[in-house]
């Protein structure tokens, strides 16, 4: 029987529980340690800081990194695709990852060994918190190849020396029958594939509670809401941990959020966080919603200076503390909360923003209705469109309920989100399903 997630479980308990002043500390160093290498090294940081007509003496210390006049952003390293964001001779990268690439050049993650040693230990720090102990059999769903999830995970499963199923993307019949022979314990996954797999069970009579051991999960790679965790948590009889990471910066492990499920951990030996104003770019008071920024302060091949990550959120911990006082579960380091949305993902209809996981909040709370739902845009004789399709858990639902949900969750939507949607209530599993990669919410057929 694999440890209980609500015990704690640390990887390397010494720097996960460092004095904030002892973290201060080799923050300092790394940061000098980042910038010299970045303008000695990287093309790119060298003509930029010549362009802002910045030296290396103008930046002492981390009090300083807002005089770096600019932000990194995934069009430079679009435009500087594939290696000129490289701080080390080419024959040193040892491994590399890529986002999809769907609207241009990829965007890549670089690392030398050094970087996969330390991918592994943040990783398995994250993995650790979301309870994965040595005698735990781990599967993971997330596809191995160019995105970085799978490898992500399995760097840092390894460190932690649990039994590994690196079973992949896709297959759900499949993925069912290991979990039930090997004798899994805890999944790792993209958040929309919990949800699917759970389906797959259903349908192949499996009940995930009574016929499967897994009772821990860590997901990520999607936004999600507080409902869907919840949802999870229902289906799967599991504590449901979020894991944060992006290629960029390395991959799943760069955050977590620990049993106490309040904020993710960020590892400030790894990186300094800020949060600024997507539109200012101007840095938010103490623990104020913002766009988080990342400094990466370790990265030997791609190093990154204020990298925006287009995530929205806020740090919860403006100061820190003494040892332990950040966060019940023992951890000193900072939390940045739950991601609102992407500065990207945000939707305007009419001149309305929204985030989709405002709709999900609302949809979910409905116990009626299933986990899928899709929000369809389009535009008719100048003038928005929303419909919100949202499938029934029972396919015998009666007109009349439909009609009653679908008018009740249109109320509550348009009083959250000030514009008035259409909600359908379709049949179930009538929406369509993604084996392999994120869940399409969005459908925006404006611009068609």
């Amino acid at each position: 029987m694999s440890d209980s997630p609500s015990r704690d479980v640390y990887f390397n308990k010494k720097m996960e529980t460092l004095q904030r002043d002892e973290i201060a500390e080799i923050q300092r160093k790394q940061f000098r340690s980042t910038l010299i290498r970045c303008l000695s090294s990287s093309r790119f940081y060298i003509n930029e800081f010549k362009r802002m007509g910045l030296r290396l003496e103008d930046i002492q210390s981390i009090e300083d990194l807002q005089k770096i006049g600019f932000f990194t952003t995934k069009e430079d390293l679009r435009l500087n695709y594939p290696y000129g964001m490289l701080a080390v001779p080419t024959e040193q990268v040892a491994e590399l990852h890529a986002t999809s690439g769907t609207t241009g050049s990829p965007t890549l993650g670089l690392h030398t060994r050094k970087d996969l040693e330390d991918w592994a230990e943040i990783s398995a720090r994250s993995l650790s918190m979301s309870g994965l102990t040595p005698s735990d059999v781990f599967q993971i769903t997330p596809s191995f190849g160019l995105f970085s999830g799978g490898f992500g995970f399995y760097h840092g499963a390894r460190q932690v020396g649990c039994t590994i199923v690196p079973s992949g993307a896709g297959y759900s019949q499949r993925q069912i029958k290991l979990m039930m022979d090997l004798g899994t314990t805890m999944i790792a996954a993209i958040v929309s594939y919990s949800l699917r797999l759970a389906e797959v069970a259903s349908d192949m009579g499996v009940d995930l509670k009574k016929d499967t051991r897994v009772r821990k999960g860590v997901f990520g790679s999607e936004m999600w809401t507080r409902e869907t965790k919840r949802r999870i948590s229902s289906i799967w009889d599991m504590d449901p941990f979020d894991i944060y990471g992006f290629t960029e910066l390395y991959g799943p492990g760069v955050g977590n959020d620990c049993k106490v499920h309040d904020g993710l951990h960020i590892w400030e030996d790894f990186f300094l966080v800020e949060v600024i104003d997507p539109k200012t770019g101007e840095n938010v008071g103490p623990e104020e919603e913002g766009e988080l920024v990342f400094t990466t302060l370790q990265k030997e091949a791609m190093p990154l200076l204020r990298y925006r990550s287009r995530d929205i959120s806020k740090m919860l911990d403006s100061k820190g503390g003494g040892r332990g006082s950040c966060c019940e579960c023992g951890r000193t380091h900072r939390r940045f909360g739950e991601i609102r949305g992407r500065t990207d993902d945000m939707v305007k209809i009419s001149g309305v923003n929204f985030w989709p996981s405002q709709v999900e909040e609302i949809v979910l709370r409905e116990e009626e209705l299933g986990p899928e739902y899709r929000i369809v845009i389009s535009r008719v004789k100048s003038v928005d469109r929303v419909l919100i399709e949202v499938e029934s858990k029972d396919k015998n639902m009666l007109e009349s309920k439909r009609s009653e949900l679908a008018k009740r969750l249109e109320k509550e939507i348009r009083n959250h989100v000030l514009f008035s949607p259409q909600v359908a209530i379709v049949e179930p599993n009538s929406l369509p399903r993604v084996e392999v990669g994120k869940a399409r919410r969005v459908i925006d057929e404006r611009n068609k």
